[in-house]
């Protein structure tokens, strides 16, 4: 049994519960279609039981690189777009100390942990050189091809740097690629260097990839158990797979309502989160339900936002624009740390009446007076609650949203686990930067423009 739950009773002022029954039959099959993997895209489902295929021995070889990354170095830098680093990063910011890299080095256990080939920023990576300069640095760069535009810049740079910093050989045990088992670029690299290398399994797409070495090795590396992260997806894994009713299925539940919500015309979909800590966790999920149901002008767009602080921006338009949204909101039940507001003898900010209590308590009231104000203004809120921030926590929300994508994009006849419209502004840009075999659309794009 997982601590996560779904709370849908606050969409039925927008849609029956006979609505959501009547789909219960075709989510069903469309569960067992992922399980038996039979459906659309069915050549990248090895995410649907990895949790329960991952060993110990795997578990305690990447715990065991991680140390020796630990050992050599203060900083440790990701390299890859997409999956390849959203899935780490929303893991590691959302179990992080919310202040990590201001800590001083006496009181980190961990390399501070940071990030590139995610964009193509001239300044973002030169300042990234200027800290790797300063500081004792390892990094894995993570790509099935290695030929992926951003993170093979960035990888470039970085790779030349990290040879004249430390030399060709000790920098060969600073670097570890994670990467396609037998074929691609960085395959080829890694075999000629001799750089360790962790295989990307050819099964499983980026953006179901957090639960291999790609986001293992980082979140290890960043000082967090992956046994229990692995554990709570496991336990997610057996309870959305084995129960086949909205009773008793929480990613069938949701997957159902937010489709129903859909062909109402709520075509977009708010998630919410009442934690700085999970913004990362949003990005990640966004691209995981924008890469996989966007498709044949077809799909939810999925919008986040991180309150209280965007109610004071975002939650005009919420609460009085277009009608055509709906709103998911993560709730954690209990904080890691207590802090109580104090008596002021002034008062001049008339908050002594919040004397006394937690900022929890505050914090959860807020949570509840925006939902009901949200749902008065016309925003069904679907509710899905962990009770605190922890690695078995964030293990099963990861493997919840997954197979509930799974059963939603299956729901919108669409094939989940494909993204042919991610290479359009590749091709536009190579041809603008003069890449051989382009010339004939280089010469197109010119008059275009």
């Amino acid at each position: 049994m997982t601590n996560l739950k779904v709370d849908i009773s606050k969409t039925l002022n927008f849609i029956e519960m006979k609505e959501i029954e009547s789909l219960e039959n075709e989510a069903v099959s469309n569960l067992q279609k992922l399980i038996d993997k039979t459906g659309k895209g069915n050549d990248f489902l090895g995410w649907v039981n990895l949790p329960s295929e991952i060993t110990s021995e795997i578990i305690q070889d990447i715990k065991n690189e991680a140390e020796k990354i630990r050992k050599m170095a203060e900083v440790y830098v990701v390299v890859g777009i997409g999956g390849s680093y959203l899935g780490s990063r929303a893991v590691i910011e959302a179990l992080n100390h919310n202040f990590s890299n201001q800590l001083n080095e006496k009181d980190r256990s961990h390399p501070v942990v940071l990030f590139a080939g995610n964009n193509i920023s001239e300044d973002y990576l030169s300042e990234l050189l200027e800290i790797l300069d300063k500081k004792d640095y390892a990094m894995t760069v993570i790509s099935k091809s290695g030929t992926t535009t951003e993170p093979a810049i960035a990888f470039r740079i970085l790779k030349n740097h990290i040879e004249k910093k430390y030399g060709k050989a000790e920098a060969v045990k600073r670097i570890i690629a994670v990467t396609d088992k037998a074929r691609g670029a960085l395959k080829q690299l890694a075999t000629d260097e001799g750089y360790k290398t962790y295989d990307i399994p050819d099964d499983i797409g980026g953006r179901f990839s957090v639960l291999t070495p790609v986001g293992l090795l980082p979140i290890a590396v960043a000082g967090f158990d992956i046994a229990k992260l692995v554990e709570g997806a496991k336990n997610m894994q057996k309870e959305t797979t084995e129960n086949k009713s909205i009773k008793n299925n929480p990613a069938l539940l949701y997957a159902i309502t937010r489709n129903i919500l859909y062909r109402k015309n709520k075509t977009i979909e708010i998630l919410a989160n009442y934690q700085p800590s999970l913004m990362y966790l949003m990005e990640w999920w966004k691209q995981l339900y924008g890469e996989s149901e966007g498709k044949e002008n077809k799909g939810i767009i999925p919008v986040s936002v991180n309150f209280t602080a965007d109610l004071h921006s975002m939650g005009q338009y919420i609460q009085e624009g277009l009608r055509n949204i709906f709103e998911t909101v993560i709730s954690v039940e209990q904080s890691k740390k207590k802090l109580t507001i104090p008596v002021d003898a002034g008062n001049l900010d008339q908050l002594n009446f919040l004397s006394g209590k937690r900022l929890q308590e505050v914090n959860k009231m807020a949570e509840l007076g925006t939902m009901l104000a949200h749902i008065d203004g016309g925003v069904p809120n679907i509710n899905i609650s962990i009770p605190i921030l922890n690695e078995e926590s964030i293990g099963e929300l990861i493997y919840f949203f997954e197979i509930a994508c799974g059963i939603s994009g299956y729901i919108l006849q669409v094939n989940p686990f494909d993204q042919p419209g991610v290479e359009a502004y590749k091709k536009n840009m190579f041809a603008l930067l003069g890449k051989p075999g382009f010339e004939k659309q280089t010469e197109e794009i010119k008059k275009r423009l």
